[in-house]
């Protein structure tokens, strides 16, 4: 039993740990967390057999906090995201205006215009007084971050659906607009001087 959990526990706390940190969406960062828990409770069996007080403890507690968080994610979050994803479907089977949710804005990819994958949406920009969006804020190039570009796309050149993010420029022109600081997004949208 001590072998099999000392093994087990941190074997399924190094899957979680990647599984969560990736970020893939509400479904997958709570089964991190059921991983995460799977290795708790490993990692308290295993302090159980060797005698290990201060592990046990500690583990019974991220037992809990893991709980919580496919609580969070499996359960709340993903309801959210079920209801979301559901007026989305019922906008595009009526008359009116076809809606989409705002949260794909931080982390959808982003089609151009011959239908190729530019880059990924990382947030969007909008007025305080109106609520339209001025600008989509998209990365490409790098992986996970590094050496990754942002550029501000105005939103007249965007088009969203719930089945994702398109643009209506190549990737070159996306390439041509200035590039932004991860810290310091411009207030105004971009002039669009795009083909």
């Amino acid at each position: 039993m001590e072998d099999i959990a000392g093994w087990a526990a941190p074997i399924a706390t190094m899957l979680a740990a990647c599984v969560t940190a990736a970020n893939l969406g509400a479904r997958v960062t709570g089964w991190g967390f059921v991983i995460f828990t799977v290795g708790s409770v490993c990692w308290t069996a295993y302090a159980m057999a060797t005698n290990q007080p201060n592990l046990l403890w500690q583990n019974v507690f991220l037992t809990v906090v893991n709980l919580v968080g496919v609580w969070r994610w499996l359960g709340r979050r993903a309801r959210f995201d079920d209801g979301a994803q559901a007026a989305a479907e019922k906008s595009e089977r009526r008359d009116g205006p076809t809606l989409f949710p705002i949260s794909m804005l931080t982390a959808a990819s982003v089609s151009g215009a011959s239908g190729e994958t530019i880059g990924t949406s990382v947030d969007a920009m909008a007025s305080c007084e109106d609520g339209r969006i001025s600008y989509l804020v998209v990365s490409s190039g790098g992986v996970g971050g590094v050496g990754e570009s942002l550029r501000a796309v105005p939103w007249t050149k965007v088009s969203a659906r719930p089945s994702g993010i398109s643009a209506d420029l190549s990737q070159a022109d996306l390439q041509n607009l200035d590039p932004i600081q991860p810290t310091d997004w411009p207030a105004r949208p971009p002039v669009a001087t795009l083909s």
